[in-house]
């Protein structure tokens, strides 16, 4: 269990779902994980109880993603404690359903700042830092909505497409600069975690949870679990020789 051993990691979005079940493999794989939510609470909680069987290797941060001066903030603290930053996982996101028509300006503009001026934030303050270490790995969880398009998912596939790209544009600077930084996206399609309750709610669980693996051709929906082994093969050594690329977690729905 030391694919990312003696290595730091800063995941957001890490209270819960996909975020928190990363930070959990990551520190069972030997790194030290800065667990970052806007939610403070839950964050310590959750670190509390990861650092029962782990001592001293979860380390909670409120962190609002979307603004610019709790980023400044988290690499200063980051910088001041640990010295160093090798993996960041760029996990924090919110769902939207709203076709062209229907989608509000400032619900367009919300989804934008969590979902991808958050990861704009996030690699700006963080390559810094990471490239001191000559070895570093940024992952985007973008969205199978940043593949394929839904009719009425324009903000969502707007901003989890840019991230796509945008991850793109970061790996050609790294590779270019030299810096020892990888960047790459990952692209779930459903997964089991608190971001499908709004769906849920509507129709209930089971029904929900029925309507979703319909869509998927190997007939489940994913757990959270299998998004974080994903992130862990693109945090590691494993992956020296991927930047600039996609990792799809799909049941083969983009197939």
């Amino acid at each position: 269990m030391t694919r990312i051993k003696k290595k730091v990691a800063l995941i957001t979005g890490a209270a819960q779902g996909i975020g928190l079940e990363t930070a959990k493999l990551f520190i069972k794989e030997g790194a030290k994980v800065i667990l970052a939510d806007i939610n403070e609470d839950k964050v310590d909680s959750e670190s509390l109880a990861i650092n029962r069987e782990f001592p001293q290797q979860a380390i909670p941060l409120k962190l609002d993603v979307t603004q610019e001066s709790d980023w400044k903030n988290a690499i200063i603290f980051l910088e001041k404690n640990l010295g160093k930053l090798d993996i960041l996982v760029n996990n924090a996101g919110i769902g939207s359903a709203g076709n062209i028509e229907d989608e509000n300006y400032e619900q367009w503009k919300h989804i934008h700042d969590v979902n991808l001026n958050s990861t704009f934030l996030g690699c700006k303050y963080a390559v810094s830092l990471m490239k001191k270490s000559k070895n570093g790995s940024i992952i985007n969880v973008s969205s199978i909505a940043g593949i394929i398009a839904g009719h009425n998912m324009a903000a969502y596939n707007s901003a989890k497409a840019a991230v796509r790209h945008l991850s793109k544009s970061i790996a050609l600077h790294c590779a270019k600069e030299r810096n020892g930084i990888r960047c790459n996206s990952v692209h779930p399609a459903f997964i089991d975690t608190p971001i499908l309750n709004e769906f849920t709610k509507k129709i209930g669980r089971e029904i929900a949870i029925k309507k979703l693996s319909e869509q998927i051709p190997i007939g489940q929906i994913g757990d959270p679990i299998d998004v974080a082994y994903g992130i862990l093969y693109l945090a590691s050594n494993e992956s020296k020789f991927v930047t600039g690329s996609e990792l799809i977690i799909d049941g083969g729905i983009s197939a």
